[in-house]
């Protein structure tokens, strides 16, 4: 069909929304609830658009496209409107931008910058309400909040965790729980989606910042950092750098220029990881064990489960994450390799997920005799922290991680794209099944955006004339996640491996991850991810040197007593009304 918008003939789809061809077409409607990802509400208002031959303004985030439709995006009054609007929204909102997170990338803001809008002469109208930051992940300011309805849109729609809900109307109104308690004492799962979708940081991510700068500059302690893989793919997108590249080089750099002691990476433990998971998923294929087996290194996803599917609990893998794996390694294994008393070395991660910093407050992720991971940073914090300490990002020189537990290999940097896992899990799988090497490492039917990705492979078995088909799943977001396991528990469907990460994207799209993204952006990050795999002199788990030192120094192999005391773990069922442990 054909439209005409600001007097300029465009054409459109029938389904499309008068922002949405807009914004196809370069042509601005300034709006507050809508984004691209999620379902529009039409909530804020700011995006009224007037239609010629229809009297009232419509919300363009609402209003969907007819054939022959006129429409006028900006005038005087429109304008007039929006202003009102905007003017109504701050006198309700707790404007304190210089301490807030999402300064510079916050919305509201950068409309009523755009709008030109004056200082109110009219008092805030809002009670000033408590901060709830008791959860160990997530801070909700409902005095910052616009009731945009962004967060409860993707925490109940895309998550399916249903943690939020709107309560009251009009100026009375407030995100809340369900039943009023804080984060912690809900079915929140810590993923962060909410946070990254929230337009005023109103939602944000528990700072760990004061007590890892605490520890830099305690000459008593020995600081240890590592990145998850996901960290390089988005880091340089905030100092303008091409965003189809990894900042891994300059990443390290800048942990230095921090402070940290040794600078080693989580990509490391991904390939320890895959070890210890394709050896037990390996095991459980031969001797009968519980299947499908599901991947346990999203921490949002593993509580998901033991709250709203703890029938699939015993399907779960033993394996601790890659975190939690490093950091058990940095309090054992390097502190022995290096003489270190554990109780003097701080384990800090830099994270692209809020759920980690809950993860690593988990009561059994102490195996060593000390927190496997002391303090987790999102990327976001990390920025911060760059930031503040005025390091020039895009000219600091590439440097390497130390080694011990720097070097990794490619299956270990996809860990953070959806079904990077997976393909990482087959390359290493296929090779200690079959004894012989994938001919092509790209297993391209479990890549890409689609929610739930499926595929077979035809595995020969080493020793014997027999062919295992291995059939798997991958699943990206909770919302999918939630419809693979019914299917599964159903019986519609029948698989030896699946993963499964919380977040849309997977870690590319963690709720630690910078302002301002959406799926095109996850998955160009995840695109980023596969060039550093391309580019890696090894590519598959089972072949990183450190990998082999790690066993014949300290773990012995795979599935070993001492692998299974320091990397193996066990979950446990939840209330799905408060999300505590039964």
């Amino acid at each position: 069909m054909q439209i005409t918008i600001n007097g300029k003939k465009i054409e459109a789809k029938s389904g499309q929304t008068i922002i949405e061809v807009a914004r196809e077409n370069d042509i601005f409607i300034p709006s507050l609830c809508y984004h691209k990802d999620l379902v529009p509400t039409g909530n804020c208002g700011v995006c009224v658009v007037k239609i010629e031959g229809i009297g009232p303004l419509k919300r363009a985030c609402v209003t969907p496209v007819e054939d022959g439709m006129s429409i006028l995006t900006d005038s005087v009054e429109l304008r007039k409107i929006r202003k009102d609007l905007l003017s109504l929204i701050l006198l309700s909102h707790d404007v304190k931008c210089p301490t807030c997170d999402q300064n510079g990338k916050c919305e509201l803001q950068e409309l009523v910058n755009y709008m030109d809008i004056p200082e109110s002469k009219y008092e805030p109208i809002f009670e000033r309400a408590p901060v709830d930051d008791l959860s160990p992940s997530i801070v909700k300011d409902t005095n910052k909040c616009i009731h945009c309805g962004r967060c409860i849109a993707v925490c109940n729609d895309v998550q399916k965790v249903h943690a939020l809900c709107l309560e009251g109307r009009g100026f009375e109104s407030k995100v809340t729980t369900a039943f009023g308690e804080s984060l912690a004492d809900s079915p929140c799962v810590n993923c962060g989606q909410c946070t990254v979708y929230c337009p005023v940081g109103a939602l944000k991510e528990k700072s760990q910042i004061e007590e890892v700068q605490n520890a830099l500059f305690d000459p008593k302690k020995i600081v240890v950092v590592q990145e998850a893989p996901a960290v390089r793919s988005a880091l340089g997108e905030e100092f303008g750098m091409n965003p189809n590249e990894v900042t891994v080089g300059k990443m390290y750099a800048a942990l230095r220029r921090l402070g940290f002691d040794k600078v080693f990476d989580t990509n490391f433990a991904a390939d320890l990881t895959i070890m210890e998971e394709g050896s037990e998923l390996i095991k459980r294929v031969k001797e009968g064990g519980t299947l499908p087996m599901i991947t346990s290194c999203s921490p949002g996803w593993v509580k998901f489960v033991e709250t709203y599917f703890p029938e699939f609990l015993s399907n779960v893998s033993s394996c601790k994450s890659p975190q939690q794996m490093f950091g058990a390694m940095v309090k054992t294994y390097f502190a022995k390799q290096e003489n270190l008393d554990p109780k003097d070395i701080v384990s800090v991660s830099i994270m692209p997920c809020t759920a980690k910093k809950f993860e690593s407050q988990r009561p059994e992720m102490n195996s060593s005799g000390y927190r496997d991971v002391d303090h987790v940073l999102t990327v976001r914090e990390f920025i911060r922290m760059i930031k503040g300490a005025k390091i020039d990002f895009n000219n600091l020189p590439e440097e390497k991680a130390d080694q011990l537990m720097g070097q990794y290999t490619g299956a270990g940097t996809i860990f953070g794209a959806t079904g990077g896992v997976m393909e990482a899990a087959i390359r290493t799988a296929y090779a200690l099944l079959s004894g012989k090497e994938l001919e092509n490492l790209d297993v391209a039917p479990v890549r890409g955006m689609s929610g739930i990705k499926e595929a077979s492979l035809d595995v020969p078995l080493k020793d014997s004339s027999d062919v295992l088909t291995v059939n798997v799943a991958v699943a990206h977001g909770l919302g999918n996640a939630k419809k693979l396991l019914e299917d599964v528990r159903d019986g519609k469907k029948s698989y030896h491996f699946i993963e499964i990460m919380a977040c849309p994207g997977g870690c590319v799209g963690g709720g630690g991850q910078p302002y301002g993204s959406d799926l095109a952006d996850r998955a160009r990050r995840g695109e980023s991810l596969y060039k550093d795999d391309k580019n890696c002199e090894f590519r598959t788990s089972h072949t990183n040197p450190m990998i082999k030192k790690i066993y014949a120094e300290f773990l012995g192999e795979p599935l070993s007593h001492m692998s299974h005391k320091y990397l193996h773990t066990d979950y446990k069922e939840r209330d799905h009304l408060t999300g505590k442990q039964n």
